[in-house]
């Protein structure tokens, strides 16, 4: 499954490519307004921080909610005291875009993730220029040439990667590329099956000083303070944000 959804990005960017060029991105993405401090809004602290997701569908769970202005659930979210927000741009299977990053981008003043399948730069380029804060990399779908390769351009565009692993392995290839920022996704996206204990037993092998965040198997406040025990400093949630009051659901999240 993870090889077809990166397989699939990559056409999806190379049709974007065949109508604006790399130069073309690339000179946007440079005239962008410096990115946001992800780093400093994600820092620990004596609550659950939260990135909050606009999600409208899943290969696992098919679709979760229309989501037609994804502008005012970001600012719903920023509303409510999420730390940043995460916004799928894959179009195939999870029906995102980079017009939703774009609008999300203009209505909240926190740092906004682009979430997809990145293989190249030309989609870090993208995400820049669409107005990303972070961009996610999934170090199953990458070779550690190619991780190196993009985690250094994302710094050097003055974004935060978000690189997330999968499994023990995974976490050690994120710390030996000097990540910041370590999710740990209980869902293989290889299977889609969650793994609830993964986090736990995982988390001592993520440093000192780098942030922390918990992704996939949150359905409720006990899945958070779950994540909380185990040394989660944030968690990534979208379907029970966007199936529930999303109001109420990230405030019950952030007394955790």
């Amino acid at each position: 499954m993870l090889e077809q959804l990166l397989a699939g990005a990559l056409e999806d960017a190379k049709a974007r490519r065949e109508r604006r060029s790399y130069a073309q991105v690339e000179a946007d993405a440079l005239q962008r307004p410096p990115a946001l401090d992800a780093l400093e809004a994600l820092a620990p602290a004596d609550h659950m921080k939260v990135i909050a997701e606009v999600k409208r569908a899943s290969p696992s769970r098919g679709d979760l909610a229309e989501i037609l202005e994804p502008q005012a659930l970001a600012a719903q979210y920023e509303a409510g005291g999420a730390s940043a927000v995460s916004v799928l741009t894959e179009g195939r299977r999870f029906k995102g875009s980079l017009a939703d990053l774009e609008a999300v981008r203009k209505a909240v003043s926190i740092p906004v993730l682009r979430k997809d399948f990145i293989g190249e730069e030309y989609q870090v380029l993208e995400a820049r220029a669409s107005g990303a804060d972070l961009v996610l990399l999934i170090v199953a779908a990458l070779p550690q040439e190619t991780l190196v390769r993009l985690h250094a351009m994302i710094r050097e565009l003055g974004m935060t990667p978000l690189v997330e692993a999968h499994t023990a392995e995974e976490v050690a290839r994120a710390v030996d590329l000097g990540a910041q920022l370590v999710g740990v996704n209980a869902r293989n996206l290889s299977t889609f099956e969650l793994d609830r204990e993964l986090f736990g037993r995982v988390a001592d092998q993520i440093p000192a000083g780098v942030i922390r965040v918990a992704e996939s198997a949150v359905l409720d406040v006990t899945d958070v303070e779950r994540y909380r025990e185990a040394g989660a400093d944030a968690v990534l949630v979208g379907e029970a944000l966007v199936t529930n009051d999303p109001i109420a659901t990230l405030a019950s999240y952030l007394s955790v």
